[in-house]
């Protein structure tokens, strides 16, 4: 992992380089032993993590903890999943997909109406949105908590649901607005020619060419949501309304000598996300690098 710069040769001392003629190379070693150094830091944890989760209790302090079980073992996983850890599953998914889904949805229709409507009105309901990423969430922590208990929502999925879309919001506007402002106008004349709504325009134009931005939020905020941990901790107490990042404390809490157990439930809820970034991998990087290409 070797960085290499390229430089024209040169003919003779003073001469003008030639075009299209051979380079030399000179390897960045400082960049590459980096690189592998940053790769190793990264790697490490994960590779203790996965094999710790294949250790058994009783063998995991006498043993290296970098070294390879000797006996490979599911017992810890077992353990995890007879501790009704498919039922804090389904509540970080019904939590990730119920505000996910009304917050992506709001945002590109409130994106669209920021960017092709302007007036008065529009441009303050933007500099709200943006003054929305300036409040962290610790901030609202307790105004969200006598907010939920006047709602009588709490300690329910929905009480967590509806502040995860608030905070989702922001970031969302912010994101999908700049890409739709890319979108040539000529487009959306020709559209409005045709005869097109604006309800039109926005599913069967906006949507297709900002697709990459969209796919880029709903994948981040899935990620947030589901690993919140704040918004669980303070709006529950029921354990059936836990989700993983809670059932997480609680398993360390539970088994605070089995790091095994804790380390499965671990590689158990880091599972999903894997599978959301393969899925929408090639979609995701298209958005991030989107704006480098301009």
């Amino acid at each position: 992992m070797a960085t290499t710069l390229t430089k024209p040769a040169h003919r003779a001392a003073g001469a003008s380089p030639r075009a299209g003629g051979p380079a030399t190379t000179r390897r960045n070693w400082v960049a590459g032993v980096a690189g592998w150094l940053w790769l190793a830091i990264v790697v490490v944890p994960i590779y203790w993590i996965v094999i710790t989760s294949f250790k058994e209790q009783s063998s995991y302090y006498a043993s290296n903890p970098l070294a390879p079980p000797a006996e490979p073992t599911l017992g810890a996983y077992r353990l995890v999943l007879e501790s009704d850890f498919a039922l804090y599953f389904l509540n970080s998914l019904l939590v990730t997909l119920g505000a996910v889904i009304p917050a992506v949805g709001v945002s590109f229709m409130a994106a669209y109406a920021i960017v092709r409507g302007g007036g008065r009105f529009l441009r303050g309901v933007n500099s709200l949105f943006l003054m929305g990423l300036a409040i962290p969430l610790q901030a609202t922590i307790i105004p969200i908590y006598l907010i939920i208990i006047r709602l009588h929502l709490y300690d329910s999925l929905l009480g967590m649901i509806l502040p995860s879309i608030a905070f989702a919001i922001p970031l969302s506007v912010l994101v999908l607005s700049n890409f739709i402002r890319d979108v040539p106008k000529e487009l959306f004349e020709s559209m409005r020619l045709d005869g097109a709504t604006d309800w039109g325009m926005l599913w069967r134009l906006t949507f297709p060419l900002t697709r990459p931005a969209v796919v880029t939020v709903t994948i981040y905020n899935a990620l947030t949501i589901w690993n919140g941990f704040l918004l669980p901790l303070i709006l529950t107490q029921s354990p059936d309304k836990r989700t993983l990042p809670l059932a997480l404390w609680t398993f360390q809490g539970q088994y605070s000598v089995n790091v095994p157990a804790v380390l499965a439930s671990v590689v158990l809820t880091t599972l999903p996300i894997l599978v959301l970034y393969v899925v929408g991998r090639r979609q995701l990087l298209s958005g991030l690098t989107a704006g480098f290409g301009r």
